[in-house]
């Protein structure tokens, strides 16, 4: 069940250096058409040089980009952090020459930390923001004038300016934080998921090895077929009462064996009432707990309903899998007992997972399923990161179950399918 716990690169969840080179270089193209706009269309007075060369300066800089990363390659997360922290500095200098926050474009300098957001680490999304807010105090107390008609000046009063400084603060605080958090559950949610996948593959491969098994019979039978008729004709031939005729007649029959074993293999998965494609429920559970049966808990099988009536399962890489996560986790958690309760009628089959720990804490009770929702006590049996129930919560409802959690002196897990569902599962294909 440690499989749960797969850990994902970090360098997976960059930025590619295609995207980034993309979106500087839109960036770079509206700071162009805009100092144009101003200075040309409007001829407003401007620092036209200065301003021509920090776009000029971004502009090299992505050329040096490209010529150091591959288009597909992922920055590395200290150099999407520099490129943040240096497209914060230009803007800022742009800024400082064309009127400082009173410059309706002053809101742009938030754009960077919300593309690290997405993909930086927390702690270098905080430095970045330390970043903008110091540019943001610096530009409310020294820039030039606002480019403005010749002969008059723009100069709006310090408690304006102390506003726009307060707004871009707080839209900074909030719009950061917002896109950190989701693109945060993003990441978890597909990593988990890409875990969920991993394991169900897994399973299902082991699923599949009685049909490679009887493949391997089948190619078999042949070799083991000449074997026989030659293993024959020399026990015919030997002189009778011969160690010889022994010897061959034990290989005769033992080849005989051999030939018996493989015709059981290749009918492996073609009864569909054989335990390897179809079980009972009370099967199916002795199954799931088998491999906790020594981890120092009491583990109890309750059956509940018409015995003529157990449902018969097709079986289901996911729902061993899933049923023996939750089995897992209620073992780790148990002081001495896990009880498995499995009742049902003509419309449904519920099972009910219950131990005598602690039970699930109720600040995360509401959460449990999520993926990376876990709270282990220092002395627990094993460890996670929380992945183990969601994947079994993902792994079962993909069977058409219904999964809830409570808490009723100790952790219960409640795991119930429509009857109609489970009839209509078909065995996995081999």
């Amino acid at each position: 069940m440690n499989d749960a716990t797969v850990l994902f690169p970090a360098p997976d969840r960059l930025v590619r250096v295609r995207t980034l080179l993309l979106l500087r270089w839109l960036a770079l193209l509206g700071q162009l058409i805009a100092i144009l706009f101003v200075s040309q269309v409007l001829a407003f007075q401007m620092p036209l040089e200065a301003c021509l060369g920090l776009v000029a300066l971004s502009a090299w800089s992505n050329v040096f980009l490209r010529v150091r990363f591959a288009d597909n390659r992922r920055m590395p997360e200290s150099w999407t952090a520099a490129v943040m922290a240096f497209d914060i500095a230009q803007l800022a200098l742009q800024l400082g020459l064309t009127g400082g926050l009173t410059n309706p474009f002053a809101l742009l300098l938030i754009a960077p930390v919300l593309v690290s957001a997405t993909t930086l680490s927390s702690g270098r999304i905080l430095t970045l923001g330390g970043l903008v807010l110091l540019s943001a105090t610096l530009l409310a107390m020294f820039s030039l004038p606002l480019p403005w008609y010749e002969g008059e000046r723009f100069a709006p009063p310090f408690l304006f300016v102390g506003g726009v400084w307060l707004s871009l603060v707080c839209s900074l605080s909030f719009m950061a934080t917002y896109a950190f958090r989701v693109a945060e559950e993003n990441r978890q949610l597909a990593d988990a998921l890409n875990a969920a996948e991993i394991v169900l593959t897994r399973e299902q491969n082991l699923h599949a090895l009685d049909g490679l098994a009887a493949a391997a019979a089948h190619e078999l039978g042949t070799p083991l077929g000449t074997i026989l008729v030659v293993a024959r004709e020399m026990e015919r031939e030997a002189p009778e009462g011969s160690p010889l005729a022994e010897d061959l007649a034990l290989l005769r029959s033992q080849t005989e064996r051999c030939r018996e074993i493989l015709r059981k293999l290749k009918t492996l998965g073609e009864d569909e009432e054989s335990p390897l494609v179809r079980l009972a429920v009370r099967t199916l559970l002795e199954e799931v707990v088998a491999p906790h049966r020594e981890a120092g808990v009491d583990i109890v099988i309750e059956l509940g309903g018409p015995t003529e009536g157990q449902p018969v399962l097709a079986r289901n890489p996911a729902i061993h899998y899933g049923l023996g996560n939750l089995v897992e986790n209620a073992v780790d958690f148990a002081d001495t007992t896990v009880r498995i309760s499995a009742l049902w009628d003509e419309a449904r089959l519920d099972l009910t997972i219950a131990d005598d720990g602690p039970g699930f804490p109720e600040d995360i009770l509401g959460r449990i399923g999520d993926p990376y929702v876990s709270r282990r006590r220092p002395h627990d049996r094993g460890g996670g990161l929380g992945l183990g129930i969601f994947i079994a919560k993902t792994l079962l409802e993909r069977t058409g179950a219904t999964v809830n959690f409570a808490a009723a002196g100790g952790a219960v897990v409640h795991v119930s399918w429509p009857r109609d569902r489970l009839r209509s599962m078909s065995p996995q294909p081999h």
